[in-house]
């Protein structure tokens, strides 16, 4: 699904350049639920906006289920970030002035679809994560649990093939935390969705199956982990 060669982002300073990835070599087959770790400064984040085409890289290429990413034209790159790319921010990125309903609404509506496929799929979100009787507040009235649910269902509501989470529980108390995790899980596993998230966390990072290490913008290590069935089961 995800391959990437020689994968580099640098910036120019001056006469020098500053590096933020170098070299990166990944592989992530469709259904693989994949940890970034890595200290700060060590360009996860960079990573996960080139991997989601919010970003660019200086060298390298990436395929995104076989396809040449920097061969599609701009349109097409933005279809496949409207259609099969979920992103949940760690600071949620939820629209102030729209209300939970419309948050969920706002990417069906980029993507085309009818108001009664829209109705249906927002309620079936809103039902979901249990967010029905908070579907006409404003962002501001929801507590960061509350935020990050909303930012999750968001994510899910377009049926992505990939869900690209940057420290999703970052801000969250630990129960908010496996929560969200548990229901990533479920998807990874009921769904078969593709997920690859950024945590410091190494015990939220072991809900995953592989953990891929980056230091200085360098792979370091990529490995398989054990699956403990209480970590996978959240009990």
């Amino acid at each position: 699904m995800i391959h990437t060669r020689n994968l580099t982002k640098a910036y120019r300073n001056g006469f020098s350049r500053t590096f933020v990835l170098r070299q990166v070599d990944l592989d992530i087959d469709e259904g693989e639920f994949v940890t970034i770790q890595g200290p700060s400064g060590a360009g996860k984040t960079t990573l996960l906006h080139i991997l989601g085409l919010l970003d660019a890289p200086t060298d390298g290429s990436y395929e995104f289920m076989g396809e040449p990413v920097y061969e599609m034209s701009e349109n097409r790159r933005t279809e496949i970030h409207r259609s099969q790319i979920g992103f949940v921010f760690q600071a949620y990125h939820l629209i102030d002035d729209l209300t939970v309903y419309e948050n969920l609404e706002t990417p069906l509506i980029y993507k085309g679809l009818s108001g009664p496929e829209r109705e249906s799929k927002v309620a079936d979100m809103l039902d979901r994560f249990s967010l029905v009787a908070k579907q006409d507040l404003f962002p501001n009235q929801l507590s960061g649990g509350q935020q990050q649910l909303v930012g999750v269902a968001r994510a899910l509501i377009i049926e992505p093939t990939v869900i690209l989470a940057d420290e999703p529980t970052g801000n969250l108390q630990s129960q908010q935390s496996e929560e969200i995790m548990e229901t990533m899980t479920r998807l990874n596993e009921t769904d078969d969705v593709t997920i690859v998230q950024v945590t410091h966390s190494e015990k939220l990072a072991r809900y995953g199956e592989r953990i891929v290490e980056l230091d200085d913008g360098w792979v370091e290590d990529d490995y398989q982990i054990d699956q403990p069935e209480a970590v996978k089961t959240g009990h």
